[in-house]
């Protein structure tokens, strides 16, 4: 993934006014940040419980997706529907997104099961592991890995864009 500033972030979300864009808090350590290992970028709002975000790079730019959560978790292990890694208790959410443009002022919105920390990348490169000691088998290479959790999450923006 390419650097984005802040202004870059700001100004991709399509699924929240400019106001709420203009109002979320975006992460203090963009300079800091290895793009490179990052194939969408993703963060929890430290300032509002239950709002998190992410930015994905397409053929057309970023798109940025404001995200909502229950704080409450299920008690069995879930897996994550981006990244695929299994997690404890409380490390999936289902995150759901209003749908840009006129159906997510209607109300409709999608939703998917993932990582509550947003780190699929760091999952998929194995650079994180979840504290769930045992995972499912799999025997895709990291590439392949990587090249899962961009198309997942291109899937879900791209149902929201819809």
């Amino acid at each position: 993934m390419l650097p984005l500033s802040e202004a870059e972030i700001r100004s991709s979300f399509v699924n929240c006014s400019k106001g709420d864009a203009k109002r979320m808090s975006v992460p203090s350590d963009l300079d800091s940040l290895d793009w490179d290992a990052l194939d969408f970028l993703g963060w929890s709002d430290a300032t509002f419980a239950g709002r998190s975000y992410v930015v994905v790079p397409g053929d057309d730019g970023v798109t940025g997706v404001a995200l909502r959560h229950a704080s409450g978790s299920s008690r069995r292990a879930q897996m994550c529907t981006i990244c695929q890694t299994t997690h404890p208790s409380g490390g999936v959410a289902l995150m759901t997104a209003a749908k840009a443009g006129a159906a997510g002022r209607k109300g409709d919105s999608v939703g998917a099961y993932i990582c509550s920390d947003l780190a699929c990348p760091a999952y998929a490169r194995g650079t994180r592991t979840p504290s769930l000691g045992k995972q499912y088998r799999d025997d895709l290479d990291v590439d392949s890995k990587i090249a899962r959790v961009r198309e997942n999450i291109a899937a879900f923006v791209a149902r929201v864009v819809a």
